[in-house]
């Protein structure tokens, strides 16, 4: 053989198989090959001759995006050397082999994250040289690496927040909280496609394209783009908003199981937006998104949570004297639930004492920066009160501490506060517990213990910060500064006798007790408790009442009463929103003095409830028999029952069936047989709406065995 002859390529193996199991990412497919910045990946290059290395040079040449360049980080020229530097690109721990050469190519744990092709320019001497295509590959982020600004060094975690494809959403009330289960589906063979083609959609990559990608190495940047791609409020965002009732121009948020259908649907219509989404379905959706791209991502439900769009940190609400919730002049609400993301990363651009879980919200709620997107912003600066920090710390910090101040409205004026709650908002703060299917309350991250000296510190603090530009407007500062407010003769409180289930009478208790009072008589007084019950819509909206009734009691000194009353179904029967949410109100108006005082129950009606069955054992490939039960606990039928199935790696996209009408009383039985595709533990979502109730969700944990050895 020729010494002499020019050096050419004849083949090159990208070892996908071991490059993506050594990355974490073998559960994205074996087709392409699929890295992690800051990690070596091995090479296999056949050449037309032994490499010779003091005479042929070789040059690696890494690009992604759109005009790359070495200036802003999107190009990368290296050299073949035996040892490797420190976190930049390069190609090192070569084996020479008889024809052929085995390297591993270090990308930085500081990388541009997306799509690369990979480039080999042989040359010798001085000659010009030659260039050859290795082969393209997809960077993401690497939790798993020290270097990296989302590591997290926990591999409990990591199997939880990066390699789990399944969770749990938590809503309802704070005394009521459901858990449903939801399909993130990050491993699906497309949707790393799809997670890098939202951010080719973004505003920020239209605008400047080259600038855009440079920037995909740091992980707030690409959390905010995310943020704001995932509702379409201004961009082909994924999913478009619809806090009303009417759903016929696309799904209904509640009939949503998963993650994958939505991304698919957008992508296949060329970036259109899905309708509809609210905010669970926004934050599982960045979840998949995030936890796709490498970066730890939770779903974070908030009960009670504040919209306060003036930061003034109180939310009013407005009754009159008849009980009825009043429409607010301010856009201000509270959320019965809202659901949010916590993303993992370092904060290098704030003080020291900030990493870790950062608040990144894909709910439409106000724009920042001028577009609809909110976050990251750090859980301890939220703690500590330490609002200035970026991004729109005020306003996620006002979502779980603002305080809600009641008033009685009458004849066009407010007439006086009927309460004043500073312990009402952020309760329960939940998220998935680590490895189990149990909800986590997670309060204690966001604020200390309410009324504790660390808590009215930061505060203090945080109001202080937000009103003290605008005290003449604040009425919270005033309220602060203000005596407590004029004690009540009684106390009220209202319960509901049994579990609330949709389609049955729902029996209340109003439990009334006579409290000493410094300048009240002695004896009995005399009460009309006046109730009124409205439909509650998820954002705080409200409609009008469906259902009044008036109580005459009279209460003796240090005596407690309980009175009974019911709610009959016939009232509330064609009055609610899908979600079941009603507010039961009652303003007591004391005859002696004339004091009014509030109480107030609220609560979803539960569904039915649907039962899955596996009888043995899961393996890939093989049939898996699945029994679904469900029994109509209403009173009246469930027409136009529809079931869908969902669950990665046991069922490709969905499965659906129409069920036809479920009669009052009746039970159906569906035996059904699934293939499961990846052994492992999965999660089978199964979804039943009807024309009467929109969401009878169940779920059933499968452990998949892989195949035996043929």
């Amino acid at each position: 053989m020729d010494p002499v002859a020019a050096l050419e390529l004849r083949s090159v193996e990208l070892q996908i198989p071991r490059n993506n199991k050594d990355h974490h990412t073998e559960d994205l497919g074996l087709s392409k090959l699929i890295l992690r910045r800051g990690q070596i990946f091995i090479l296999t290059i056949v050449f037309s001759r032994p490499f010779q290395p003091q005479k042929d040079h070789l040059t690696f040449v890494a690009e992604t995006g759109p005009e790359p360049t070495e200036l802003l980080g999107t190009r990368a020229t290296f050299f073949l050397a035996q040892t490797r530097p420190e976190n930049v690109w390069s190609a090192s721990d070569f084996i020479i082999g008889s024809n052929s050469l085995q390297v591993s190519i270090f990308s930085p744990a500081s990388a541009v994250i997306g799509h690369y092709t990979l480039k080999l320019e042989i040359s010798q001497g001085q000659g010009p040289g030659v260039t050859y295509p290795l082969g393209n590959f997809i960077l993401l982020f690497n939790p798993w690496s020290t270097e990296d600004d989302v590591y997290l060094p926990s591999e409990t975690l990591l199997r939880e927040y990066i390699m789990s494809d399944y969770g749990f959403i938590y809503k309802g009330q704070t005394n009521s909280i459901t858990s449903r289960p939801w399909n993130y589906g990050q491993f699906e063979g497309d949707i790393v496609d799809i997670c890098f083609e939202i951010l080719n959609k973004s505003l920020y990559f239209l605008k400047n394209p080259s600038k855009d990608h440079s920037q995909r190495n740091n992980v707030v940047y690409v959390c905010r783009v995310v943020s704001a791609m995932i509702n379409s409020n201004d961009d082909s965002g994924v999913l478009q908003g619809n806090w009303g009732e009417d759903y016929s121009q696309g799904t209904s948020p509640l009939e949503w199981n998963g993650s994958v259908a939505i991304l698919r649907q957008w992508s296949a219509k060329g970036g259109q937006p899905v309708k509809y989404g609210q905010c669970w379905v926004f934050a599982s959706v960045m979840c998949t998104v995030m936890r796709c791209l490498g970066v730890p991502t939770r779903v974070v439900s908030n009960f009670h949570s504040a919209h306060n769009t003036d930061g003034n940190l109180t939310i009013d609400t407005y009754y009159d004297r008849t009980a009825e919730m009043l429409t607010a002049q301010r856009p201000d609400k509270i959320w019965n639930f809202h659901v949010w993301n916590e993303c993992w990363m370092l904060r290098k651009d704030l003080p020291p004492g900030y990493n870790g879980w950062q608040v990144l919200d894909p709910t439409p709620q106000q724009t920042s920066s001028g577009l609809f997107c909110c976050g990251p912003a750090s859980v301890k600066a939220i703690k500590e009160g330490d609002i200035q920090l970026p991004y729109d710390t005020p306003f996620v910090y006002a979502e779980v501490n603002a305080d809600e101040v009641v008033w009685l409205f009458e004849g066009g004026q407010v007439q006086e506060i009927l309460a004043h709650n500073t312990s009402y908002i952020g309760k329960a703060i939940s998220t998935k517990m680590v490895g189990s299917d149990a909800r986590l309350d997670i309060t204690s991250s966001y604020k200390y213990p309410e009324g504790s000296s660390e808590e009215r510190s930061a505060f203090i603090k945080a109001s202080w910060k937000l009103l003290e530009p605008r005290r003449n407007a604040s009425s919270l500062l005033d309220l602060l500064g203000s005596e407590n407010l004029k004690a009540k003769p009684v106390q009220l409180q209202l319960h509901l006798a049994r579990a609330p289930m949709w389609g049955q009478d729902l029996p209340l208790m109003l439990y009334v007790q006579r409290v000493p009072v410094r300048d009240h008589v002695q004896g009995s007084i005399g009460l009309t408790v006046r109730f009124c019950a409205q439909a509650l819509l998820h954002g705080g909206g409200f409609r009008k009442p469906f259902w009044r009734h008036i109580v005459h009691l009279n209460v003796d000194f240090e005596k407690e009463i309980q009175w009974p009353f019911l709610l009959p179904y016939s009232s509330y029967r064609d009055k609610l929103t899908d979600e079941r949410l009603i507010r039961v109100a009652g303003i007591a108006e004391v005859e002696e003095t004339g004091q009014f005082i509030l109480v107030l129950k609220d609560f979803s009606l539960e569904p039915p409830h649907l039962s899955i069955e596996v009888f043995e054992r899961a393996e890939v490939g093989k049939a898996l028999n699945i029994h679904i039960t469900l029994t109509n606990t209403l009173m009246v039928p469930l027409n136009n029952c529809a079931m869908v199935l969902e669950g990665s790696g046991l069922i490709n996209g969905q499965m659906t069936k129409d069920l036809g009408i479920l009669m009052a009383g009746h039970t159906i039985q569906i035996h059904l047989e699934l293939y499961p595709i990846k052994a492992g533990p999965h999660q089978l979502q199964v979804l039943i709406s009807s024309s009467e109730v929109k969401e009878i969700k169940g779920y059933k944990d499968i452990l998949v065995a892989a195949a035996p050895a043929s």
